[in-house]
């Protein structure tokens, strides 16, 4: 492709069949929908409820009955394709504003209110999608729902029980890529945009390794030095001078010492958007100034104020960061690449056979069903 200007690419970043390179590639892939994925937090989510969500240009209704169960559908109806969000829950259905049709849990028209014309209930339905909460999280699984029990939410048995850590909950609907958003969460080199609250610095790539899906990485970093956040860590029982870290396809992770992790979970909504959950969640944390833990009931106090004035405006660093990334590649998809750190490139190697794969395995069901 030819460039104008100052290296600005002309027409629009290339589809994933069209690309010609890995950074093409991955910013054009999707993430295989045969995994769960989070479709908004629990407490979101009211009874008689129903919000509209996106699954990689897939909308999709998620709704709560008035029993409290929550469902997910297809967005649209069966009749004149209208999407069922604006429309109403009425007990345990979803009811389209047009002509009343009424839809259960598992995507079925169940009543029609108006003449059916001398004929018998017809079988018209939509989509559905199995569902699941989890750890304040309602997720849904938007691939084959035959492959939902092999599939499993991650396993965080921190967050769970009477012993659970406390954990800060935070999301954001970015205007970037997921694939953006992977490589920066784990690439430590831009510490020098966090350089205000200082989460980590120094860092060093200590080694890296791809295994299956997983892309595993530590980093020799100065964690958590900031001039508040550093007040609340007891060094003398963390080591917070190292971080593992995990691209676990689709989802990612780190641990510091044991003792402080996060999850993060993402929902691709399309080449250009993405929601980001971040689950931040420590053992303990001591009182700033003295060699005491703060007690445990008093500690999900301590994370709701450290969510409003320390990892919310920090994770803002990092979506000003990939929007601009994004709005960048937007103009710039063709110009040569910059990149230096090598385990970005391993997560991006993943991303792109993942997408290769279940692009496969659709284009083989697609001509099973046409032989």
């Amino acid at each position: 492709m030819s460039t104008v200007g100052y290296g600005e690419s002309i027409g629009s970043p290339p589809s994933f069949e069209q690309a010609r390179n890995l950074r093409q590639k991955v910013r054009a892939a999707g993430l295989d929908p045969n995994y769960w994925y989070p479709a908004e937090w629990d407490v979101n989510l009211k009874r008689g409820q129903v919000i509209d969500i996106s699954f990689w240009k897939r909308s999709i209704a998620l709704f709560r009955g008035e029993d409290g169960s929550v469902h997910a559908i297809e967005n649209r109806c069966a009749h004149r394709q209208l999407k069922l969000t604006v429309g109403h829950v009425e007990g345990c259905k979803l009811v389209c504003p047009y002509h009343g049709w009424k839809y259960d849990g598992q995507g079925r028209v169940v009543e029609i209110s108006h003449t059916l014309f001398g004929r018998d209930m017809p079988n018209f339905r939509v989509a559905s999608f199995p569902v699941a909460v989890r750890y304040g999280m309602i997720w849904i699984f938007p691939g084959d729902a035959e492959l939902a029990s092999s599939r499993e939410i991650p396993e965080i048995p921190e967050l769970e029980g009477a012993d659970r850590w406390a954990a800060v909950p935070v999301d954001f609907t970015w205007r970037a890529h997921h694939s953006m958003i992977i490589d920066n969460v784990s690439d430590f080199t831009h510490a020098y945009l966090h350089r205000k609250f200082a989460p980590f610095s120094d860092a060093e790539l200590t080694g890296f390794e791809t295994r299956g899906d997983d892309v595993h990485l530590s980093y020799d970093t100065k964690v958590g030095r900031g001039r508040i956040s550093g007040l609340f860590v007891d060094r003398s029982q963390v080591n917070t001078n190292h971080m593992d870290l995990c691209y676990q396809y689709p989802y990612q992770w780190s641990n510091t010492d044991d003792q402080i992790k996060h999850w993060l979970f993402l929902r691709p909504i399309d080449e250009q958007h993405t929601r980001a959950f971040f689950i931040f969640y420590f053992k303990s944390l001591k009182i700033p100034f003295l060699p005491l833990a703060i007690p445990r009931p008093v500690m999900q106090f301590v994370m709701k104020i450290a969510k409003q004035t320390l990892v919310r405006p920090l994770l803002k660093e990092d979506g000003i960061a990939v929007e601009a990334e994004q709005e960048g590649y937007d103009r710039h998809y063709d110009a040569p690449l910059a990149e230096l750190n090598p385990v970005v490139r391993a997560f991006q190697q993943v991303t792109v056979r993942k997408w290769e794969a279940f692009l496969a395995h659709q284009a083989d069901k697609q001509a099973s069903r046409t032989a």
